[in-house]
């Protein structure tokens, strides 16, 4: 495996992983992950097929497979988030349309989230996302369709815009709810 292949594919595998989690060190650790997993398998990827989607493939694995141990470690405990929003402060951001649209995107099921993320930030067809998802061309097609009209609802939610211009009139530290509508 060339070493210019696999680095050309690092800014997209960061871009997707900082999509993916919503955290730039966690995004950093699931693409050092990938690439360390990628490294050490290198034999199962098959010379002339499509790096890009292996690779994509191998941080898909890598990201369920923490979220299953992180959900696994936190289903003991259950937490209102919107009790607590009010102790949630926002980072800070520039863009509220990019805040809005990464608080958005993070209440999708992950599922959803990925298959989103693949075919619009990352311009894959559907047949490769099914390949790096491992689920059916119509799955895709109806978890891209299901994210799409989730994501309008999240962004068109009247309570989550009137609650964001309250706090901002009052000068206080925005809140991120994070689990609104479910």
């Amino acid at each position: 495996m060339s070493q210019d292949l696999i680095l050309a594919q690092i800014p997209a595998l960061r871009r997707y992983a900082r999509a993916l989690t919503g955290d730039t060190w966690a995004a950093d650790d699931l693409v050092q992950d990938t690439l360390e997993r990628a490294c050490s398998k290198w034999r199962l990827w098959l010379v002339g097929s499509n790096l890009r989607a292996w690779l994509f493939s191998v941080m898909h694995n890598l990201f369920l497979n923490k979220l299953r141990k992180t959900h696994w470690q936190t289903s003991l405990t259950q937490v209102d988030f919107d009790a607590v929003a009010g102790q949630l402060p926002a980072p800070a951001s520039g863009s509220d349309q990019l805040l809005d649209l990464q608080r958005c995107l993070l209440q999708l099921p992950p599922e959803q989230r990925e298959v989103l993320l693949l075919v619009s930030l990352e311009d894959m067809s559907y047949a490769e996302v099914a390949k790096v998802t491992g689920v059916a061309i119509g799955t895709v097609m109806s978890r891209l369709s299901r994210a799409r009209t989730r994501l309008q609802v999240l962004l068109d939610a009247p309570s989550l815009k009137a609650q964001d211009a309250a706090v901002q009139s009052t000068n206080t530290p925005r809140v991120v709810p994070l689990q609104r509508l479910k």
